[in-house]
């Protein structure tokens, strides 16, 4: 698969929308499961995705975040299907920047890494919060405060 990013051994990160093709060849690589944060309703989003991703022998969870529209209940839920997932897990959105920001903020959170450290992580593999200023905010204040409620 072109343009992945590995936050973790676990946690892949899809820098754009996957094919049929990519999701076939994720299952092949030993990937076990997809999360899909971007809308079915999307410009570009793949329609029958699940099918796909199943059809590889993938399980398939669609969890769709607005980048304008963060809360702490859905990053939550999202932080425990990344958890509960079977790994390694392919997460992806339109252009990595959600897919990005999520899979850090669950390293960060469970490893007890600050929000500026998982920033940093998160420039030095290529994922810039910089071009969305409410996902840099809400990320950083997600990160701070769970490290500080462990």
């Amino acid at each position: 698969m072109n343009n992945v990013k590995p936050v973790n051994d676990d946690i892949i990160v899809a820098m754009g929308q996957p094919t049929s093709d990519d999701l076939q060849q994720a299952a092949q690589e030993g990937y076990k499961s997809v999360l899909n944060l971007r809308s079915p309703q999307e410009e570009g989003a793949l329609g029958d995705e699940q099918q796909h991703a199943e059809a590889a022998g993938l399980q398939y969870v669609n969890l769709p975040v607005r980048p304008d529209a963060l809360s702490q209940e859905q990053t939550d839920q999202i932080m425990n299907q990344i958890e509960q997932l079977p790994k390694p897990l392919l997460v992806h959105c339109k252009s990595g920047l959600r897919s990005g920001a999520m899979a850090l903020m669950y390293v960060a959170t469970r490893e007890g890494m600050g929000a500026d450290a998982a920033m940093e992580k998160g420039k030095q593999l290529g994922f810039d919060c910089e071009s969305s200023p409410q996902m840099k905010q809400f990320f950083q204040q997600y990160v701070s405060e769970c490290t500080n409620a462990n």
